[in-house]
Formats: structure tokens, C-alpha cells, sequence
């Protein structure tokens, strides 16, 4: 999808895309940096847009690793079946993420190893965003890692009542500007 395709998805629905451009290679590098790939069995991204995290998944899973995206804007949702939806054990689902258990076990998983989530919890929301943080807290492994980015740190303290440890990192290179957040529910991050 287009920059202006995208523009047009935020524009139509600006509680759920969350920006105007889809996010830097710089930032999809960093939401993927603490993904242990060897170990992954069941990864679940959550809002993926364009697929620019998405893609960075693909090229780094291993081949049995099972990818869930949920994405609810329909048009995102086609355009990321078309451009990954014939790789095997890639799984793109029109469905919110407050559904995330549900698929998760659908594929044969009691938890998941790792969420990556593209959601804007800050216009989001606060009923919609507990619930997906809920669920996600209680879909995770003991071991699991929440990463999410967001352009502010005003969530951070909602992050923290489902998640233990959170680490923050700021990315400059993205328009604008996003933290990284690394939330785990164990004392060691």
C-alpha cells in the first residue's frame, strides 16, 4: 500500500491506525531486536498495518515458526493476504487482538512466545485497550515478551500494571519519533 493509501486508512479510521506513514525499517528493526528466533515457536503481531514489522518477522522466523497477525482494518487486512498470504504457517486474521487467546489456541499453542503489537493504546479506547492488554498478559509464556511501540510514554504506567519489567528504548529514526517497549512479566528482562 501506498503512503496515500495509508494516509486514507488514517484518516478513515484514526483510532485504529494510529499514524499518518507506516513505521521506519529503523523501528522494525528494534521491535524485533529481543526476539530470540531460535527458541520462537508461536509469534502473534498485533495491528501490523502494512506489514513493515511484519515483513522483518518473516525474513527472521524459522520456517515452522507460527505467525498469527491480527489486524481489524479490512484493507490492511487484503493487502497483507496478498503479499504473505500463501507463506506457510502465516496466519493473517480480520479480528482484534482482545481475540488473541482464542487463535492462539486454534493453532495448537497453550501460550505464545513473543506479541509484537503496531496498536496506537493511546487513542485506542481505555475499555479496548485493557482488555487487549488482558488477554495478551494471559496469552503470553512465563518467558514471553509484550513488545509495542508508541510515540509517547503515557502508557507506560498502564504497561506496568500487567507487566513487571519494561524496558524503553526511543527510535529518532521514524516519523515521528517512537519508544520502543520490551514488557515482561518476570523479574529479568
Amino acid at each position: 500500500m501506498s503512503a496515500v493509501g495509508f494516509l486514507q486508512q488514517f484518516m478513515k479510521e484514526p483510532r485504529t491506525v494510529g499514524a499518518v506513514l507506516p513505521s521506519s525499517k529503523y523501528l522494525a528493526q528494534e521491535m524485533i531486536a529481543s526476539i530470540d528466533f531460535s527458541k520462537a515457536k508461536c509469534i502473534v503481531e498485533y495491528g501490523p498495518g502494512t506489514g513493515v514489522f511484519t515483513k522483518r518477522l518473516i525474513e527472521s522466523k524459522h520456517s515452522e515458526t507460527i505467525l498469527l497477525i491480527l489486524e481489524t482494518n479490512a484493507a490492511f487486512c487484503w493487502e497483507l493476504k496478498q503479499t504473505y498470504g500463501h507463506i506457510p504457517n502465516v496466519y493473517i486474521i480480520n479480528d482484534s487482538a482482545e481475540h488473541v487467546s482464542y487463535y492462539v489456541r486454534q493453532h495448537g499453542f497453550a501460550k505464545a512466545d513473543y506479541v509484537i503489537s503496531g496498536l496506537p493504546f493511546t487513542s485506542l479506547p481505555a475499555d479496548v485497550s485493557t482488555r487487549i492488554l488482558e488477554e495478551t498478559e494471559k496469552t503470553l509464556g512465563e518467558q514471553g515478551a509484550f513488545i509495542t511501540f508508541q510515540y509517547s510514554k503515557v502508557k507506560c504506567i498502564v504497561f506496568k500494571s500487567f507487566f513487571e519489567q519494561i524496558k524503553v528504548k526511543r527510535v529518532w529514526q521514524n516519523v515521528p519519533p517512537a519508544y520502543v517497549f520490551t514488557c515482561k512479566k518476570g523479574l529479568n528482562i
